[in-house]
């Protein structure tokens, strides 16, 4: 199987203030998202030859983008996965600017989660989605907290933590995610929390307390991609993808007793097939920095383990030893991550992707949140839940 590894560029990029956006419809989110990526590449609608738009609940078709941003008549496929919906818009762009049919194409992720009109968590999903009825009544079936909350109890019992000291470990996770975001303009929840407003903070599954879960918010990201040979011609710091892995499970864990919620199976497959197309063989000294989908703080630790990157039940060590901060061996969620960035579900993994790409150029935001020598850098964007996932990672670097 051929590498897509330096055969897509990103030319260019943008990105909304994530948050409660309740004086912008989904129009507004795209169009403000798409034409801060244009001044980026320094094009416009009629440059763009082909467009993908990934959204869970916002829209069902390329109308969605054709309409705000006055697409004439070219293709437009909308793409959705979950909460995995925006890598694998990126995914699906990329392999098509790959194979040449297309020169120059847009790809926008977007969600208005906020005007869905209910409060708290639910069970979603079409039909086919939970067909098996065990999934209807176990345990996890109930929303995404309490999947994440058994996950949470088993490592801790598996690996030997004390409630208090797994509670710990996880309020020290969602410390981090809080000040990271707190110094980043576009975030949604822009605060920083002590490790006692952790730990005290009102239980929704235990041990996931509210600072444990990501909120749910409104926000839109986008990118315009083409191939290396044509990227100078937009700017000279353009990034390149090196590689992809998208990794869909059967549902097992829904339906057998041998499922034990501390290890993501489908991240493992995704990270394995990005790594080999990236030629990664150890991503936790070839990877300068991460963004992990941590819809909840116990899916950080999980997620890293099953990416290789910590030791499978040593991931909480690295916590505590401040391996995943700014200053640490390898950052992840320098943005503030779902958790404190916010969790519009589409466009999550294009988000996450113009993270890596603002650092990549050397252009974060703010200069006390850029890292030096960043080299390659991975997004991960899971949907789903434990026993039960789909799974995207992309891996992007210099040229």
């Amino acid at each position: 199987m051929e590498s897509i590894a330096n055969k897509v560029a990103i030319v260019g990029m943008g990105c909304t203030q994530f948050g409660e956006l309740w004086d912008k419809d989904p129009f507004d989110l795209v169009v403000d998202a798409t034409y801060l990526a244009f001044e980026d590449a320094g094009v416009g609608p009629k440059d763009i030859q082909a467009a993908w738009v990934g959204t869970q609940f916002s829209a069902n078709s390329g109308l969605s983008i054709a309409m705000p941003l006055q697409l004439q008549y070219i293709p437009i496929s909308r793409v959705e996965n979950n909460c995995a919906t925006g890598i694998d818009a990126l995914r699906n762009a990329a392999f098509a600017v790959a194979a040449k049919a297309y020169d120059l194409v847009l790809v926008v992720g977007f969600e208005k989660y906020k005007d869905r009109g209910y409060a708290g968590t639910t069970v979603g999903g079409l039909p086919s989605d939970h067909y098996h009825p065990v999934q209807r009544y176990r345990p996890g079936g109930a929303g995404g907290p309490s999947g994440y909350a058994l996950s949470a109890t088993r490592y801790f019992a598996k690996y030997g933590l004390s409630p208090e000291q797994g509670k710990t470990v996880l309020a020290k996770i969602s410390v981090k995610s809080h000040y990271n975001g707190s110094r980043n303009p576009r975030a949604h929840l822009r605060r920083e929390i002590t490790l006692e407003q952790a730990l005290n903070a009102p239980m929704i599954a235990w041990p996931l307390g509210l600072f444990d879960c990501c909120g749910t918010s409104d926000g839109a990201a986008a990118a315009i991609i083409c191939r290396p040979e044509d990227a100078n011609s937009f700017r000279k710091d353009w990034v390149t993808f090196k590689g992809f892995g998208i990794s869909v499970g059967a549902g097992q864990g829904d339906v057998t007793t041998e499922y034990d919620y501390t290890h993501w199976e489908e991240t493992t497959r995704a990270s394995q097939q990005a790594y080999q197309q990236a030629g990664i063989t150890n991503p936790r000294k070839q990877l300068s920095l991460i963004e992990c989908h941590d819809c909840f703080s116990i899916a950080e630790l999980i997620a890293i383990e099953s990416m290789a990157v910590s030791e499978l039940g040593k991931g909480w060590q690295d916590v505590e030893a401040g391996t995943f901060t700014q200053e640490g061996e390898i950052p992840v969620n320098l943005s503030g991550g779902l958790k404190s960035f916010g969790h519009p579900v589409g466009a999550s993994g294009c988000r996450e992707t113009y993270e890596i790409y603002k650092q990549l150029q050397g252009k974060a935001e703010l200069p006390s949140r850029q890292l030096e020598n960043v080299d390659m850098g991975l997004v991960h964007n899971q949907g789903g839940g434990p026993g039960a996932f789909q799974c995207g990672v992309a891996i992007l670097g210099r040229p």
